[in-house]
C-alpha cells in the first residue's frame, strides 16, 4: 500500500506559503453507503497545502475507476471517481479558542496539526471519494432490473415465471393516473 502521509516541511509555517503534494493510494474496497467499490488500479491523488495563518488548509482531488454491483441488476458498474480532497489542520490548537474557552471557528470542522507534523492523508481521501459516489449505481438510468421471483435480468429479456404480468399490474396500481386509463371522456 503507498503512503499517503506527508511530512510538513518548515516553510509551510510561514504565513501565505503553499506546495503541492501528490501520489496514488491503494484504495482496495471502499464501502460508500451499501455499495462496496473495488479500486483494482490505485487512486491518483493530489493536494495544495497552503498556510492561512492559525492552520493548514488542505485541498485537492482523488482520482479513479472502482467498479461496484448495479443497485437493479446486481451487473458489474464501472465509475470514474473524481472527487474533492478537503482538510483544516490547526497549527496552534490554543488560536482555535476565545478567552472564554469557546470554539472561536463556530461550526467549521477541523483537525489539529500533530506534533509530528505528518498529515494522514488516507481519510480525507476515503471522503471525497464517498461523497463523490453516485446515490444509485446504475448501470444504465432506463435498468428495468431483475425478476424477484425467478432473478432472471429484466433487461435481457422478459421472464416465464408468470410474475411479469403482475408486475405490470402492479407498476400500474402504483401509478396515480392508473383511475384515469378506462376513464370514458365524452367527444
Amino acid at each position: 500500500m503507498s503512503d499517503v502521509r506527508i511530512k510538513i516541511p518548515a516553510e509551510l509555517f510561514a504565513l501565505a506559503e503553499s506546495s503541492r503534494f501528490d501520489g496514488s493510494f491503494d484504495v482496495g474496497v471502499l464501502e460508500a453507503g451499501p455499495d462496496d467499490y473495488t479500486f483494482k488500479e490505485p487512486v491518483e491523488w493530489y493536494v495544495d497545502v497552503s498556510n492561512t495563518g492559525s492552520a493548514l488548509l488542505v485541498a485537492g482531488k482523488a482520482s479513479g475507476v472502482g467498479s461496484c454491483a448495479c443497485a437493479r441488476c446486481l451487473s458489474d458498474v464501472t465509475y470514474e471517481f473524481d472527487g474533492d480532497i478537503e482538510g483544516y489542520f490547526l497549527v496552534n490548537p490554543e488560536e482555535g479558542w476565545d478567552d472564554d474557552g469557546e470554539e472561536e471557528l463556530g461550526d467549521d470542522e477541523f483537525d489539529v496539526l500533530p506534533e509530528d507534523h505528518i498529515i494522514d492523508l488516507e481519510p480525507l481521501i476515503r471522503a471525497a471519494l464517498i461523497v463523490d459516489a453516485p446515490d444509485q449505481p446504475l448501470c444504465r438510468e432506463d435498468c428495468k432490473g431483475i425478476c424477484p421471483t425467478c432473478g432472471q435480468d429484466l433487461n435481457e429479456g422478459t421472464c416465464d415465471c408468470g410474475r411479469g404480468k403482475d408486475l405490470e399490474e402492479f407498476d400500474r396500481a402504483a401509478n396515480p393516473f392508473a383511475a384515469l386509463a378506462d376513464f370514458k371522456f365524452e367527444d
